[in-house]
């Protein structure tokens, strides 16, 4: 019978080729000696990756005032130029999202919500804001993160070989989800107390006065402790304010010269577009909830105010769409999306959600190919598990396991649905990707021989091949069904030497 030598050395081995493979750097912000498993191409090349699924995760860009956006740029290129990685390819992006929160990939591209820009008082604020994700993303504490994590893996994967021999999170599948766990990552105590210091230093290059950092640290403190809704899932998630925080900024600003910028009347001007419609944006966000509880009509009554204070945000329209879609009207749902569409070409769920109507009216050819933009802004589970009926219906049953492989990769339900589907393919073609089988010399001459069902379906009809030098000794039919997640053990007498076990043959068990 083939052995499989243990794998107890092998794995540790490989970690420490992996440090070994690995260099030591000096961090370019604090001028610390670190290492480094991800370098400054793979973190910009992460960061680009990202950044439009990030965006798109998050309500996508705020289309509504551009002028906005390009004024958040050119205060974060400012503070950009001054910073001690300069030469990283820095963007800027307001997010069409009312939550109070900013993030930092990789390579230094940054998003600051709707819902922040509201909160701050100044352009000294915001500088304060978007210089601390700047120390984020240029100190590499996104790319520490991973490093962290892949440190992390490969031990526990490694002690266990030695031991024992936002409404889509979920739904993001692929590559993308690195950049979903990335924006959510929860910046540690000393990784935020770096990035309030030298975020502090360079606006002082930049010619902000870094009083503004200990204001706007003073009112986050005060709002976590009144757990202020928004926050909690929001900045404070994954940038924890504390009073530490506020009396170091305290210590740094005391340094600082007076008559440096900040900016309150400027700002004002600039955010005077999102007051206007801050109202119309409240009833939107309430719709929302409305929709989660089940209260269709209420979510369309307020989707329909927010539409008659302001026709021009493709959301609003969006929202009564889904609510339309809630009632069982779906072509008047399918004409909202329309609309939403006109006014933002460039979001993945419009497309998502037109092209399940369009698939449910029986119009395949659009479904698709709304689907199929929607994957192109944002990979959901969602979208391929769509995909993959309407391959089904054509008959072409390569592509929908393409697209269930996929969807199965979502830790949701529907993620669990489409890996039994895929189980329900593929198992009949490939029984040895879901049946594992070892076996084991019992000391009295025979084998003993343990079948293992990684499916999540229950598995029957199963052949069971005994292969020697020669060829096929035995096979050997097991009457017994396995259920998902199950095993069964079995003992063949006198199998011969030098036995191969392989299964031949298996079929999902319907009920």
């Amino acid at each position: 019978m083939n052995k499989t030598l243990p794998n107890t050395l092998r794995l540790p081995a490989l970690l420490l080729l992996l440090l070994a493979m690995a260099g030591c750097a000096t961090n370019p912000v604090t001028g610390k000696r670190e290492l480094h498993l991800v370098s400054e191409a793979q973190e910009i090349q992460i960061g680009k990756q990202n950044y439009l699924p990030s965006r798109q995760s998050q309500g996508g860009a705020y289309r509504l005032d551009p002028d906005l956006t390009r004024y958040v740029s050119q205060v974060g290129q400012k503070l950009a130029r001054v910073s001690d990685r300069p030469d990283l390819p820095y963007e800027f992006v307001v997010l069409n999202n009312s939550v109070p929160n900013a993030w930092a990939l990789p390579g230094g591209k940054i998003a600051v919500n709707r819902g922040l820009l509201l909160e701050l008082g100044s352009e000294a604020e915001l500088a304060a804001v978007l210089g601390h994700e700047i120390v984020h993303a240029a100190a590499r504490h996104g790319a520490r993160s991973m490093e962290r994590g892949m440190l992390l893996q490969m031990g526990v994967i490694a002690t266990r070989m030695a031991v024992a021999g936002e409404k889509y999170a979920n739904l993001i599948v692929g590559a993308a989800g690195i950049g979903a766990q990335l924006i959510n990552t929860k910046y540690g105590r000393d990784a935020e107390l770096e990035s309030d210091r030298y975020g502090m230093k360079y606006m002082l290059r930049a010619g902000y006065d870094p009083r503004a950092a200990v204001t706007l640290q003073e009112t986050f403190v005060r709002l976590s402790k009144g757990r202020t809704p928004g926050w909690l899932e929001g900045l404070f998630a994954s940038h924890p304010p504390s009073q530490e925080r506020v009396e170091a900024n305290r210590r740094y600003a005391a340094t600082a010269p007076a008559g440096l910028r900040v900016g309150r009347e400027e700002y004002q001007l600039r955010i005077a577009g999102l007051k206007a419609t801050s109202q119309a944006y409240a009833d939107y966000d309430a719709g929302r909830e409305a929709l989660a509880r089940g209260d269709a009509q209420k979510a369309l009554a307020l989707a329909d105010r927010a539409i008659g204070a302001e026709e021009r945000e493709a959301l609003f329209w969006g929202l009564r769409g889904e609510a339309l879609l809630k009632l069982g009207k779906k072509r008047q749902a399918k004409t909202m999306f329309d609309r939403a569409l006109q006014r933002n070409p460039d979001f993945f769920a419009f497309y998502l959600q037109r092209g399940i109507i369009e698939q449910e009216l029986g119009d395949s050819a659009q479904a698709k190919a709304d689907l199929e933009r929607s994957l192109e802004l944002l990979p959901t589970a969602t979208a391929h598990y769509a995909l993959a009926n309407l391959a089904l219906e054509q008959r072409n049953e390569r592509e929908a396991i393409g697209h269930l492989r996929m969807a199965a990769g979502s830790p949701s339900p529907l993620g669990q649905q489409a890996a039994r589907e895929l189980a329900l393919l593929e198992l009949p073609r490939e029984p040895g990707k879901y049946l594992a089988v070892r076996g084991a010399w019992d000391g009295e001459g025979g084998l003993v021989v343990q079948i293992g069902n990684r499916s999540p379906i229950a598995v029957t009809g199963i052949l069971l091949g005994l292969r020697n030098r020669y060829g096929w000794a035995r096979k050997i039919p097991i009457r017994e069904a396995i259920p998902a997640g199950k095993s069964i053990t079995i003992r063949l007498p006198e199998p011969g030497s030098e036995v191969h076990l392989e299964i031949l043959r298996a079929r999902p068990l319907l009920r």
